[in-house]
């Protein structure tokens, strides 16, 4: 279980709390204002920004002592962090080793990751020479090799056609499914948390709200969440 014991967070003047918990399997969505501390909520987690207060678990261990790229936690960027002079092959290679010395069973992972995304064939191009949505198939990819319990999704189809984006929401659904991952995705759409997330955690005024489930928070919608639909 993610467990977030009174935590506090703060980047700059900005100041974010949430005291919530989140099980193994759970597809949560993360929807509020720009601004919000949307983002702000998922780097807490990754360990990129670390809590002022309170506690954050996971099955029970304190993250605080571990960094980032300990602690069992993917996290894919709107960006996608692929490197423009490396092979997509060699850019999923980086995360099972920071010196690409793959054995020949981890470049086998590598190829088999990239067919489960739909990319088989293309590990010699490079990011440059593909589509925005091969792209982030490609990034999902690589945070299928990390193979961590969370997978945090800060916006990264946002940039995508619907029809592309919904294709990208369905893969990660099966892969979720698949691996039993928690998977907690910041969107701007009410459409894709109603698509994906089980649950929603609204996000205004510094707070991290609990977790509800998804439609009925949007059929009874607290205030913070109609001023930011609009009519």
């Amino acid at each position: 279980m993610l467990r977030l014991e009174a935590v506090e967070l703060r980047h700059g003047g900005f100041r974010l709390t949430a005291d919530w918990a989140l099980s193994p399997g759970d597809r949560a969505a993360v929807i509020g204002p720009s601004g919000s501390g949307k983002s702000t909520l998922l780097m807490g987690i990754a360990g990129f920004l670390m809590p002022v207060r309170g506690r954050l678990t996971w099955q029970g261990q304190d993250m605080a002592p571990l960094p980032p790229g300990d602690r069992p936690v993917s996290i894919l960027f709107q960006d996608h962090n692929l490197f423009p002079h490396l092979t997509l092959a060699q850019n999923l290679g980086l995360g099972l080793s920071p010196r690409l010395r793959l054995t020949p069973d981890e470049a086998a992972r590598v190829d088999a990751a990239l067919d489960r995304v739909g990319l088989s064939g293309l590990g010699a191009c490079k990011p440059g020479a593909l589509s925005g949505g091969q792209q982030s198939r490609a990034a999902l990819a690589r945070t299928l090799l990390r193979a961590r319990p969370i997978l945090l999704l800060d916006e990264p189809f946002s940039a995508l056609g619907p029809a592309l984006k919904s294709d990208m929401l369905g893969l990660v659904t099966e892969l979720a499914d698949e691996t039993g991952a928690l998977v907690v995705m910041v969107t701007h759409d009410p459409a894709d948390a109603r698509r994906f997330a089980d649950r929603t955690i609204l996000v205004s005024g510094g707070i991290a709200a609990q977790p509800v489930p998804t439609e009925t928070l949007f059929r009874l919608p607290p205030q913070a969440l109609r001023d930011y639909l609009g009519p």
